[in-house]
Formats: C-alpha cells, sequence, structure tokens
C-alpha cells in the first residue's frame, strides 16, 4: 500500500522572518501525489507472469532452475514447503505493491493461479 508523508511547504522555513505582529501561522502541507495513466495500471497476464518469474529466480529457497510456466507448483517443482511459499507470496505482494488475504493465499498453490489473483485485483501494479 502507499503510505503518504507530509511535507511542509518550502515557504515555511525557520529562516523567514516572522512579521512581530503576527500571533500565529498556519501550517500548509503538500501532499504527494501519485498519477497513472491506463496503460500503465493494466497488466498484461504475460507481463504478470514475466514479473512473478523473477521474483520465483530470486528467492534463494526455490529450485527454480527449470523454465517457470502457468502449471508450475510450489511445492512439487519448486521444492517449497508452506513457510517457504508464504515468504515467496510476500515477496509477490511487495512486488505488485498488492495485499493478498490469508484466506486467498492458503488457496494458491500455482504460478497460474497467482497470476489470475493478481490480474483480477485492481490495486495491483
Amino acid at each position: 500500500m502507499f503510505r503518504s508523508v507530509l511535507r511542509t511547504n518550502a515557504s515555511l522555513s525557520l529562516k523567514r522572518a516572522v512579521p512581530t505582529t503576527a500571533k500565529y501561522t498556519t501550517a500548509r502541507f503538500v501532499m504527494p501525489s501519485r498519477y497513472y495513466s491506463e496503460a500503465a495500471t493494466k497488466l498484461t497476464p504475460e507481463a504478470i507472469q514475466t514479473r512473478v518469474s523473477d521474483v520465483i529466480k530470486a528467492f534463494s529457497q526455490s529450485n527454480a532452475n527449470a523454465k517457470i510456466t502457468p502449471e508450475t507448483s510450489f511445492h512439487k517443482d519448486l521444492g517449497l514447503d508452506s513457510l517457504d511459499t508464504v515468504e515467496l507470496l510476500v515477496a509477490v505482494e511487495e512486488e505488485f505493491d498488492i495485499e493478498i488475504p490469508d484466506k486467498v493465499a492458503d488457496e494458491l498453490k500455482t504460478v497460474g493461479e497467482t497470476i489470475k489473483y493478481i490480474a483480477s485485483n485492481p490495486e495491483s501494479l
């Protein structure tokens, strides 16, 4: 999730002289904004598969020497146990800036199921 940080306006620097008649000053805050084009927000299944494959290959506990396909199973093909699968899904969450609920994460057993979930999630980047 995007965590925004409030930044004070540059006009409120401490070096600026404050008039002696003013008792109170008002603070102005600038909220950072994110702008996306529509094309940037829509991920293709091929792009999702490529990014998921890259995360799996970078994951140190996986057996990702072979080509990763949508039919690749986390347990059978990659040799991940349940804890390693959770860690891998956390890495996928960070890659796509989404949060996968625990109930859904327990049901994700293959790369294809993960790709379908990410494609159906409107918040995925």
